[in-house]
């Protein structure tokens, strides 16, 4: 018997990514949730695993891996709240942030606010369906960030902004 082989497609994430500075955004945020997020594993060379906490009633786990400039293969999983406080209470690589999905388009575009030792820090992501699809970039965003692993969820989870020399902090226009 022969078996022949399905082509399974990959779930991939296609984003940019910008610093935001201005309220510009805000009158735009239609939903806002509280996330913390924790890291499993940080190993851009190969896979970034965490686990994050919305609204302190839900959790998932995700596993993410490079797969260009723009774009990642993206796993997610629905896990029992009590696992992920329990892997969050065990990580020592954490952040915390506000996130707001935006009424903006082309593009489903979230805004992050970080709290605590990335605080003042304000990233602007729009997820697309192609990499080619042109998007609007709005004012509010004014340095593009789209490939910078220091500037990912998962390094500023190691090493947050506060940690940075602030000529490093002006080289993004971080304030």
């Amino acid at each position: 018997m022969v078996q022949l082989k399905k082509k399974c497609k990959m779930p991939i994430e296609i984003e940019r990514r910008f610093i935001v500075q201005g309220n510009g955004w805000k009158a735009l945020s239609i939903e806002m949730q509280e996330l913390q997020q924790a890291y499993l594993s940080t190993n851009f060379e190969d896979w970034v695993i965490r686990t994050r906490i919305i609204n302190n009633q839900k959790s998932e786990l995700t596993l993410k891996k490079s797969a260009g400039l723009m774009t990642n293969h993206e796993f997610e999983y629905p896990i029992p709240l009590q696992d992920g406080l329990s892997l969050w209470n065990l990580s020592k690589k954490k952040l915390t942030k506000h996130r707001h999905k935006l009424d903006f388009k082309p593009g489903q575009w979230f805004l992050d606010c970080f709290q605590g030792s990335n605080h003042p820090l304000v990233i602007a992501e729009v997820e697309l369906s192609s990499k080619n699809e042109i998007v609007k970039i709005p004012g509010w965003c004014i340095h593009e960030i789209t490939g910078i692993k220091k500037l990912s969820n998962a390094a500023l989870a190691q090493l947050p902004i506060s940690h940075w020399p602030e000529k490093e902090l002006q080289s993004f226009n971080i304030q």
